[in-house]
């Protein structure tokens, strides 16, 4: 189990800075996360100088980290303060010509009044889970996929800017255009109008921004993609409670909102959370999805529950919330996502569970 953030900043409290205090004490830490055994955090600097002059603690935070139980990784960057300087991509091989000349990522414009609707798309709907690792972004492609085949318009936003999937789950790799510097204009995979961060960079180029740099890039992706009319755009969420979730439900009108779990107890108690969230920014909790709920082995047809079962659906009873559905663990789901080809799209029966889910979305009025 991965440590809690509270052990995390108690380690780095007691690594030494330069200057006698700490770099907690001295408040040198930037964006902490901390996610299936996993620490990332920025140590921010107020200089070049003060940054060589960390250049120990840096190594020392990373080595006490380590050593914690349940950390299998630790990724820490140092920066030095000041404004940043737009670094030159090269463009993918596939896209066949220069990257746009536009600049993702910069602090947000201001906002003025209650969450706004976008123009020209009539329902938005996220999908957000409590905790990584429940197959959120699987059922989110999956059910823009499934929307899409029961004859709807529908976008795909992968709002997951740290890490981003939905390329790779649709099949799509060409870098966006942008004409003008402002507009982006998204790409189409399996019916579905999709747009993500993860287009906009290399594969491996990870993204090391603050709450800010976030926000501005949600916004930009909002409202700077050329959507057209969408029925529902779907966004995929990342997992927890965080800046991309409040700047998006304090900025963005939202018809209302999935949240996925598994039924085991552990990944319940964090989707709790992601409800608790949702209520008090007042977003309409659409219903409750259990993922990996059954296991078919394919050579005796022995059917198991891995991660228990039902217990998803105990919690939209209890929380008086819809329950809708269950979707299977499958090796096929997998491999289908992990080849650019969503389940939903093809004519296995594994899409069923897909489509009726995008059946009664549609049938509620929500799809």
């Amino acid at each position: 189990m991965s440590p809690s953030r509270d052990d995390v900043v108690a380690v780095l409290a007691r690594i030494a800075t330069p200057g006698g205090g700490t770099l907690v004490s001295d408040d040198l830490i930037r964006a902490l996360a901390i996610e299936s055994g996993i620490v990332r955090f920025v140590i921010e600097a107020p200089n070049p100088d003060a940054a060589r002059a960390l250049a120990s603690a840096h190594q020392a935070a990373e080595a006490a980290l380590k050593a914690m139980p349940g950390v299998t990784s630790v990724q820490a960057v140092m920066t030095a303060h000041g404004p940043a300087v737009s670094r030159p991509q090269t463009p993918r091989p596939e896209s066949g010509g220069e990257p746009p000349s536009l600049k993702i990522g910069g602090h947000p414009t201001p906002h003025q009044g209650g969450p706004a609707r976008v123009s020209g798309i009539d329902r938005i709907i996220a999908v957000a889970s409590g905790k990584g690792g429940v197959g959120k972004s699987t059922v989110a492609s999956n059910l823009a996929v499934a929307l899409a085949r029961q004859g709807r318009r529908v976008g795909l936003l992968d709002a997951d800017i740290y890490g981003p999937s939905q390329p790779r789950m649709m099949g799509v790799s060409k870098r966006p255009a942008s004409p003008d510097g402002k507009t982006i204009e998204p790409l189409v995979a399996h019916g579905v109008t999709m747009m993500s961060i993860g287009l906009m960079l290399k594969e491996d180029e990870a993204v090391i921004w603050r709450g800010p740099m976030l926000m501005g890039a949600l916004q930009q992706l909002i409202n700077q993609v050329a959507w057209g009319r969408l029925d529902v755009l779907v966004i995929d969420l990342p997992p927890g409670t965080g800046d991309v979730q409040l700047t998006l439900a304090q900025r963005t009108h939202l018809t209302g909102a999935l949240v996925v779990s598994t039924p085991q107890d552990v990944a319940l108690l964090d989707a709790r959370k992601a409800l608790d969230m949702f209520v008090k920014l007042k977003v309409p909790v659409l219903g409750l999805i259990e993922n990996m709920s059954t296991y078919i082995c394919p050579n005796c047809g022995h059917e198991a529950h891995i991660f228990g079962h039902g217990g998803v659906a105990a919690e939209a009873l209890k929380l008086n919330l819809p329950f809708l559905g269950e979707l299977p663990l499958n090796l096929e789901v997998r491999m289908a996502g992990d080849a650019g080809t969503p389940i939903a799209a093809t004519d296995s029966a594994l899409a069923e569970p897909y489509l009726r889910l995008a059946r009664r979305l549609i049938d509620g009025g929500m799809g």
